[in-house]
């Protein structure tokens, strides 16, 4: 098994954490408040890898900073990507709180596949005919997974598309970070800093009579551990050690894929039925992953070493 395809199986190993999680994510924030469950699930996924960074240090896998230079572009690459996720997970849950349903906020969440090609033009990164089209492919099996209704642009939407602009930055950013820096570090203090963020507009909005009450709730902490364990301390660990040795534009299609164990978590686990129309995008979206994955593979073949030019 190659590289590339070892990484890409992280990367859909996160899609599906994600997921699966979003009945969990749905519940903890209608039962704690929006801010409180992301601020309290980042501060647990950076507490759960403090015990694997020192494991792989002792096995030898972990990248210690080495003098007060590297520990400081340690920091400064892991509190930007950390902000930048603050604004993302928040945008996100404010608009799926402000009442867009489940799948068109997962539509408009997916536009980061066209942003991440897209803002890869204005950094000099251009993309194959076979991404492009790759993309549109995803981008229409999202649609046919998720929008099962017709509206015009309203506010919760905004909310969802700034969200959209944000994750896209997000992947850019550790595509160019995660290659100069230990990507598990990098990861703790991006959940860190995200978490402090976040307590901020908790502390402002949402600290108020009966907020300590809503989290003896059964669904609160249930919730709150899945996505801090899992959603944070997981598979956005993954998707920083999965993009090592992937182009930004195919790691955004393989995370895609999350649209897709979305709607197979809720024909598992809740008996939902899959129309002929979720099938055909399922079917659309994982066509769309193979002919980018094959494209790539035929052109690091024709050129090696240019595979992070790609994306």
């Amino acid at each position: 098994m190659s590289k590339t395809t070892k990484y890409s199986l992280m990367l859909l190993l996160t899609a599906a954490i994600w997921g699966f999680a979003f009945v969990a994510q749905s519940a903890g924030g209608d039962a704690v408040g929006p801010f409180s469950f992301n601020s309290i699930r980042n501060l647990i996924g950076a507490a759960v890898l403090v015990p694997v960074i020192a494991l792989l240090d002792r096995l030898g896998y972990g990248k210690k900073p080495e003098g007060k230079k590297e520990k400081k572009k340690l920091w400064i690459y892991g509190s930007l990507i950390g902000a930048v996720l603050f604004l993302a997970t928040n945008l996100q849950q404010l608009g799926i709180t402000y009442g867009r349903s489940a799948g068109k906020a997962g539509f408009i969440t997916a536009c980061y596949l066209i942003l991440v090609p897209v803002i890869g033009l204005f950094l000099g990164k251009k993309c194959g005919a076979h991404v492009w089209t790759a993309v549109i492919m995803a981008m229409a099996g999202v649609y046919m997974l998720s929008v099962t209704e017709s509206s015009g642009l309203e506010w919760p939407d905004i909310l969802l598309l700034l969200s959209a602009l944000c994750f896209a930055v997000q992947i850019i950013l550790i595509d160019r970070f995660v290659t100069d820096v230990d990507g598990v570090r990098m990861a703790a203090i991006q959940f860190l800093v995200c978490g402090i963020l976040t307590a901020v507009p908790m502390f402002m909005f949402e600290c108020r009579e009966g907020w300590l009450a809503s989290f003896t709730k059964p669904e609160a902490w249930g919730s709150i551990l899945y996505a801090g364990l899992l959603s944070c301390g997981v598979a956005y660990t993954l998707q920083i050690v999965g993009q090592k040795n992937v182009p930004p534009t195919l790691a955004s299609l393989l995370m895609s894929f999350e649209s897709v164990f979305c709607v197979l978590g809720g024909w598992l686990l809740l008996g939902e039925k899959l129309s002929l129309r979720q099938i055909l995008g399922c079917v659309v979206m994982f066509a769309a992953i193979m002919l980018a994955q094959f494209g790539e593979m035929m052109k690091t073949r024709k050129h090696p070493g240019l595979v992070k030019e790609a994306g």
